[in-house]
């Protein structure tokens, strides 16, 4: 099948290389334009762009798709069928029915759950034990397209959205290229969600940082994880914000009021939550510094005697 491609994100790159590598040809990838990024915010291509140059496969970055002369530049790759991973975009009901065999997107949660923007974040955040990937038929409504296939991924409960998402796409890749081999003889069964069990993962923001420390020792731990590598937990010591990288639960009790430092060694800050349990925070990072293991935080940030953090 001759197959136009729309993604992002770094979690996109494996589809695209998995298809390249495929019996189908990829004729185009779509992508978000360039953007400035990084501390010194200079303008460089994403994930997904950089993976398309490297492959030599020609690339379009509209700013947007409802552009004059957008729509021509589309239909010119003829294209068998449209493939979506993390586009980043609403597709128009044009577009949907440009491809003849239609778009099919890798979805980075098991559907009907976790619908929208940012479902690993959200699952990681709220403690989820497994996500998955789903690959569904594209339909107008967000992610409500009936299910082609799906497979089942664990999330340790140290892990970070970060990685997480990383497995994910590894996981992903090969499961769309079976379903494409499976679309492009027509042998496709495509199963209906159930509208009843969907849950919605809205879009992260910097207003999900900040820490509450009356919350529980799993529910702070879970933000910590799930809002890395972006943008981050955080919270506030002697009235300057700290950026929180790394935790651990420990088990058992700390006395103390919610944000107290039970103990600091090099194996991490101990703080008490609401529960009475304990997060260890074994990588932060002063506003305007560097992430650093506890050890080297605290030998340049010494805690006082009785030292709380604080909301932002």
């Amino acid at each position: 099948m001759r197959i136009l491609f729309f993604g992002s994100p770094q979690f996109a790159v494996p589809t695209l290389q998995a298809l390249v590598a495929s019996s189908h040809a990829v004729v185009g990838v779509v992508t978000q334009p360039d953007r400035p990024r990084g501390r010194g915010q200079r303008v460089t291509p994403g994930a997904v762009a950089a993976a398309a140059q490297a492959l030599g496969l020609p690339l379009f970055q509209p700013a947007k798709l409802s552009v004059p002369g957008v729509a021509e530049a589309l239909a010119a790759f003829r294209a068998d069928l449209g493939v979506v991973a993390a586009y980043g975009k609403i597709l128009p009901d044009w577009l949907l029915a440009l491809p003849p065999a239609g778009m099919v997107n890798v979805h980075a949660s098991l559907l009907p759950a976790y619908r929208g923007a940012a479902p690993v974040h959200r699952a990681v955040i709220e403690g989820a034990r497994e996500s998955g990937v789903t690959i569904m038929r594209v339909v107008s409504a967000l992610d409500a397209g009936p299910i082609i296939d799906r497979a089942v991924v664990p999330i340790g409960p140290d892990e970070t959205s970060a990685e997480l998402e990383r497995a994910l796409g590894q996981v992903g890749a090969p499961l769309l290229v079976a379903v494409v081999d499976r679309l492009s003889v027509g042998a496709v069964v495509e199963t209906p969600q159930d509208e009843r069990a969907a849950t919605y993962a809205a879009k992260i923001t910097r207003a999900d940082s900040a820490v509450a420390w009356t919350r529980s020792a799993r529910a702070i731990h879970d933000q910590i994880r799930g809002l890395h590598p972006w943008p981050h937990a955080a919270t506030k010591m002697a009235g300057q914000r700290v950026i929180l990288h790394r935790s651990v639960r420990i088990e058992g009790a700390g006395a103390g009021p919610p944000g107290h430092v039970l103990a600091s060694s090099v194996a991490g800050i101990d703080v008490v939550a609401g529960d009475g349990a304990v997060v260890r925070l074994t990588e932060l990072q002063a506003e305007g510094g560097r992430r650093l293991p506890a050890a080297d935080y605290l030998a340049g940030h010494p805690l006082p005697a009785g030292a709380t953090f604080d909301a932002l």
